[in-house]
This record gives structure tokens, sequence and C-alpha cells, in this order.
């Protein structure tokens, strides 16, 4: 069975939160659990164990083929993938629907490395300012911040209106719009959500390690980014010098 859609990223963008609140809504099934990493890591799996993925889970009383049913998962990783892993998708499932969730790349790779330090087993007191810029400058580090170059690869192959770009602040600031457009994007009801209040839109479901990001450090992110920022901005034509901005954001962390 193939999925009918995809959620390719972009990591440290809420993808948690998207995972639980479309689980929640009754044409919608994840029947592998949100990300099941075939194309960045299995695919030594083979395309039918992938696909295979998608039929019903084993506690799941739902029919996953009826028409209304919509089937697939969430794996960030998928934003890096190489145009010839994205060529295979397109060639197995060509309608697919995907959709990729951008944050500003500087609180991005910060809540990124926040979590890198957990799986270190050190605090991010322990860590020095060096260890968080060696962190920042890591290949994968920056491929994951480089939106602009993902977007174009995946359009390269997927006609772009199958690739929904969606803003992690807008996502924050109006939850309910967003999943209405996600919703009909994806092809199910977003009247569902309707019904949800908004304490419980707006909740956070996991979320990372709390800590400011230190000036210096903002500094050598935004000297990093900014050409990627501004090539982003054009591609969009969406202003978002914002991101780039030396005063502290209050952004918080979905998940």
């Amino acid at each position: 069975m193939r999925p009918d859609f995809i959620g390719i990223g972009a990591q440290k963008s809420g993808t948690t939160w998207i995972y639980e609140t479309l689980s929640s809504h009754p044409d919608i099934r994840f029947p592998a659990g949100k990300e099941i990493h075939f194309w960045d890591a299995r695919r030594d799996m083979g395309v039918s164990w992938w696909l295979s993925q998608f039929g019903a889970a084993p506690d799941d009383t739902a029919d996953v083929h009826a028409p209304s049913i919509r089937t697939g998962e969430i794996t960030p990783a998928y934003a890096i993938i190489s145009a010839d892993a994205i060529r295979e998708l397109y060639s197995l499932c060509p309608d697919l629907r995907l959709f990729y969730v951008l944050r500003n790349p500087i609180e991005r790779a910060w809540s990124a490395a926040r979590m890198a330090v957990l799986r270190a087993e050190m605090t991010v007191e322990e860590a020095s300012e060096q260890w968080f810029l060696d962190h920042f400058r890591s290949a994968g580090s920056r491929r994951r911040g480089a939106y602009a170059e993902a977007i174009l690869r995946w359009q390269s192959i997927f006609p772009a209106e199958q690739l929904m770009i969606g803003l992690f602040e807008e996502m924050l600031a109006e939850p309910r719009a967003f999943l209405s457009k996600l919703c009909k994007h994806i092809g199910v009801d977003g009247r569902f959500y309707d019904t949800i209040p908004d304490e419980v839109l707006r909740r956070p479901v996991f979320q990372g390690p709390s800590a400011s990001l230190p000036p210096r450090l903002r500094h050598a992110l935004i000297h990093q980014y900014s050409d990627s920022v501004v090539a982003l901005g054009r591609l969009l034509e969406t202003d978002l010098s914002h991101w780039l901005s030396e005063s502290p954001s209050d952004e918080p962390n979905l998940g």
C-alpha cells in the first residue's frame, strides 16, 4: 500500500506536535508510527518493505483502505536526502503530498545542539563555546538548515504544488489555520480541529531543554546562515530578515 503524504522536516520544527495532532484526526493514520527512516537510512530493506509499513497497525480497527483515510509518515531527515532517493520515491508515489515546516535556522541549530548535549550526557553549562561552534559547523547541522537547497532539490523532481511549505512561527501563532491548510493539502477535512480548544492545540508535545542562546553564539549563527536566509526569502518571496536579528527570540518549542 502506498502512502498518501510524507512530512520531510525540518528537524526541531514542531514535527512531533504535527504528528501527535494529525494522529487525532479520524481520517489520518500513521501505521508505522511517526518516523520510518527508510529513505535516509534503511533503503537496504527494499521498497517493498517500506510500502508494507502503510498497512493497518496491529491495534488499528479502522480500514486504512477506506477512501477517506490518508496514511503517511513524518521523518525530518528526509529533507536532506539525495536527488536519486527523491527520484526513486517519485517513481513509486508520483501523487504523494509532501510538507516541510521551516524554522529560523539559528533557533533550529541551537535547539538541535541542546539535544545533542543531552545525548553526550552533558548539561548545557558543561559544554564549551567551542563545542557548540563545532556542532553548528558540522555538515549535518548545516545541511539541515539549508532550506532553499532542499526545496529546490525536491521541487526539481516533484511538482511544486505537491510540496507545502510552512513556517514554524506561523504554526505557533495560528495553529488552527496551519492545520486547516495542512489538512486541505493532505486531502482530509480540517474542520475536525474546530472542536479542539485553543489551549489543547497550543500545548507543547515534546519540549526540549530550555536555555537562552548566548550572544556570541547567536552572532556566529547569524554569520553562518545570513546568505541562506536571504536566498530562502527570495525563493519564498517572503521577508525573513527578522530571522537574522541579534535580539533573543521568545520562540517556544512545540516538539
